[in-house]
């Protein structure tokens, strides 16, 4: 099986001034890949040619048969790459990648993109049937991309399903808390409960009726004894009693 590279476009990456980025390139094509490397991961650390930077640490870990760290490098590169020339090239290049980690089906999707990017690569459309030609030569492959996806989605349905059971369960406790404060607050003594204006006016004077009736009650209990005390001493000195009337007031 034989793919074709496409790591011409490195040197068109870089652009002038750019120490680290030209020096990478010159170790690069000098075949001195962890050398370069190394440049390219320290042009990285500026905020200017992040595509590029990530693009060429990809391509000099992969010449250093790193194939699982190109791709990651490679998906950074076309997150922030900006124009169909570098899409198309990092693209390619994943497609490479994927193909040598014999994930077909990725393989086809890169090149598939990178062809939306430039139609007519003809190193791109080569690679694009192979990846298809060797997708259909593994079928297994395909079958548990398939599995992976569907238990992927279970996953997903099941963390669904469980964030869902867990906001009822949830609902259902505020609605008992809710129920059971209600029930003691219907519960609660009716001297706690607030009362109206009229009613506390009503009881206002029933207590005050009842404490001038009291008062009278006692003035009365007063009045006879001071009737019978005199009535007492009338006797002693032998004068008629009194007959005291049955209210003194």
């Amino acid at each position: 099986m034989i793919i074709l590279q496409l790591f011409f476009s490195l040197p068109l990456l870089a652009q002038s001034g750019e120490k680290n980025l030209a020096s990478g390139n010159k170790l690069y094509n000098a075949r001195k890949y962890a050398d370069a490397e190394q440049q390219y991961r320290q042009s990285a650390q500026g905020k200017i040619n992040q595509s590029q930077s990530a693009y060429n640490t990809g391509n000099a870990v992969y010449r250093q048969y790193q194939t699982g760290e190109s791709v990651a490098h490679y998906q950074n590169a076309l997150k922030s790459a900006t124009n169909k020339k570098d899409k198309h090239q990092i693209l390619h290049n994943l497609g490479n990648a994927f193909m040598k980690q014999k994930d077909y089906q990725q393989a086809v999707e890169a090149y598939k993109n990178a062809l939306r990017n430039n139609p007519y690569d003809e190193e791109t459309r080569y690679n694009y049937a192979l990846a298809k030609q060797m997708l259909a030569d593994n079928p297994q492959q395909n079958d548990d991309n398939q599995q992976d996806d569907n238990q992927d989605d279970q996953n997903e349905q099941d963390q669904q399903d469980n964030q869902q059971n867990q906001d009822e369960q949830n609902q259902d406790n505020q609605n008992d808390n809710q129920q059971d404060q209600d029930n003691q607050e219907d519960n609660q003594p009716e001297d706690n409960q607030p009362k109206d204006p009229e009613q506390q006016r009503q009881e206002q004077q029933q207590q005050q009726m009842d404490n001038m009736l009291q008062a009278l009650d006692n003035h009365e209990k007063e009045v006879r004894k001071r009737v019978r005390e005199q009535e007492r001493k009338e006797e002693e000195k032998g004068q008629p009693v009194r007959v005291p009337n049955n209210k003194d007031w």
